[in-house]
């Protein structure tokens, strides 16, 4: 019962069938702006398939603008030792990554609406944690000023991500300040072993600084 619920919400191409959780459509200047963003092909990246998710979107625009959900974890009964017995209850966590123009406002109500109407109405949705998520327009002037910058200072145009989930401190910059954040990536450098390094630097006023 389960796994047909949950194929009810998103199919097996991972798209997302749910009217209420899809987002609407990607603003042009988003698109420009990953337009020139490629996803995958550098050393030790997962394979990109390009045929997975909604069609018509290029995987930049699958990854930064648009909506996804997916199982994060599922159980019922023991694997490890199973029994000759149909399991009383199956249990499975989900999680869904949004851009801005989604209302989560009523997202357990439209996933309950859903699964009712496909006869699924006796499993339960709890209430789920949503973080926001937050947009910088890319023709902003202080937007287009910041890469500018950072373009003269380092030599090389930098690639804006327009949307960002929730994620620290992204949440607190979006629910509490109401000031949307964007993250840019940068050319990643060899550090001594067990040292890591993420591969972007956020601009937002709390984590605007340089990796050395």
């Amino acid at each position: 019962m389960l796994a047909n619920a949950i194929a009810c919400l998103v199919d097996g191409r991972g798209v997302i069938r749910v009217p209420a959780l899809r987002p609407p459509p990607i603003p042009a200047n988003v698109r420009a702006a990953l337009a020139s963003l490629q996803f995958g092909g550098d050393p030790g990246d997962p394979e990109v398939d390009i045929d997975w998710g909604e069609p018509g979107l290029s995987p930049a625009e699958r990854v930064i603008a648009w909506n996804t959900l997916e199982v994060l974890a599922m159980a019922t009964g023991n694997p490890a030792f199973p029994v000759n017995a149909i399991p009383a209850s199956a249990k499975a966590t989900m999680h869904m990554r949004f851009v801005v123009g989604t209302d989560v406002s009523t997202l357990r109500e439209a996933v309950q609406t859903r699964l009712a109407a496909h006869g699924y109405g006796d499993i339960e949705v709890s209430a789920p944690t949503v973080m926001a998520a937050t947009r910088l327009d890319p023709d902003n002037a202080w937007v287009r000023f910041a890469l500018a910058s950072i373009e003269k200072s380092t030599g090389k145009a930098p690639a804006l991500l327009p949307n960002l989930g929730g994620s620290l401190p992204n949440d607190v910059f979006a629910d509490i300040l109401g000031l949307p954040t964007v993250w840019v990536p940068h050319s990643y450098r060899a550090k001594p072993a067990a040292s890591t390094r993420p591969t972007s630097t956020c601009l937002c006023p709390w984590c605007a600084r340089r990796w050395r």
